[in-house]
């Protein structure tokens, strides 16, 4: 791990030298984008602050951004008084060394940010005088601010302006929009005009009682999206990112969810749940227990990584 940019001592430290003073404990929350939380949780490590003083933060400093070694380069930002006061470089959860799928050895950790702003395999903090939006922030729109308090700081927009919402409803086909990432639309009404659904990005969005039976979907983003309702039936779903999307109530009969992210994907939801047969759950990870639960009840087998 490596401190440079806009400090007076740069210095890199390695893992042994981390470990032999990253021994202080933190109790605090873990708050997903996702709508998942998980509460009361230990870490172990040292407060971002004890390493920046011992690097020396100059005056024109003014953000801290965390990158990873991850093979998307993923990194984010904090401005540096939030990340003095709230941030810390961790090894350890609940007692237990990070596993690499957790972010270990060494991730940031800032309680009062959305779990997104604390970065795992933690590579290097830079210091800088300007902000730099980090992948997420870019990638998925994802809320540069990301606090959990407010209740509004998931992503950065709100949807397409009216007319350009109508455009989509009414479009013959969607190469246009592959790839772009729309929010928080109210698609109630949509009665898609082709099958070719492929590498839609359509976050947080209203879907309930929509009909996509059949439908091409591989590789695309409906997280948080609610689908209650939805006639999804026959439709592929593969290598898809579903977290935090609601299906309960949802036909998914015959689904191909092979490769999909499931983090707090729900597929039941009170009293009402999906109809899921001859679904396909292979290579998904991410589901939470009791939904995973669900799914074997309803006699089916799913292969989680």
């Amino acid at each position: 791990m490596a401190i440079s940019g806009l400090v007076a001592a740069p210095f890199t430290l390695g893992l042994e030298s981390f470990l032999a003073v990253a021994d202080r404990q933190l109790e605090a929350d873990i708050h997903c984008v996702t709508s998942w939380s998980r509460f009361g949780v230990v870490w172990t490590g040292i407060p971002l602050a004890d390493l920046l003083e011992r690097a020396g933060v100059e005056e024109g400093a003014r953000f801290v951004s965390f990158e990873s070694y991850s093979s998307r380069d993923h990194h984010t930002s904090l401005p540096v008084e939030v990340a003095l006061a709230d941030s810390w470089v961790v090894s350890s959860f609940n007692g237990e060394p990070l596993d690499v799928e957790h972010g270990g050895p060494v991730r940031v950790f800032t309680p009062g940010r959305y779990f997104y702003k604390s970065v795992k395999w933690l590579k290097r903090i830079v210091l800088l005088a300007e902000d730099r939006l980090g992948w997420w922030e870019v990638n998925s729109s994802y809320h540069n601010n990301a606090d959990p308090a407010s209740g509004r700081e998931r992503f950065t927009t709100g949807s397409l302006r009216p007319e350009q919402l109508q455009r989509f409803l009414d479009a013959p086909n969607y190469d246009k929009y592959r790839g772009r990432v729309m929010l928080g639309l109210d698609l109630r009404e949509w009665k898609p005009a082709s099958k070719g659904l492929g590498r839609l990005q359509l976050k947080n969005c209203d879907l309930r009682g929509v009909d996509l039976s059949g439908v091409d979907l591989p590789n695309c983003n409906l997280s948080l999206s609610d689908l209650r309702g939805a006639n999804l039936a026959g439709a592929d779903l593969s290598g898809s990112d579903l977290e935090g999307a609601n299906f309960a109530g949802a036909d998914l009969s015959g689904v191909d969810f092979s490769g999909c992210q499931l983090s707090a994907t729900r597929f039941f939801d009170g009293s009402m749940a999906a109809v899921v047969s001859g679904a396909v759950f292979v290579g998904v990870w991410g589901l939470v227990e009791d939904q995973e639960a669900f799914l074997r009840t309803q006699g089916l087998e799913v292969e989680a990584l």
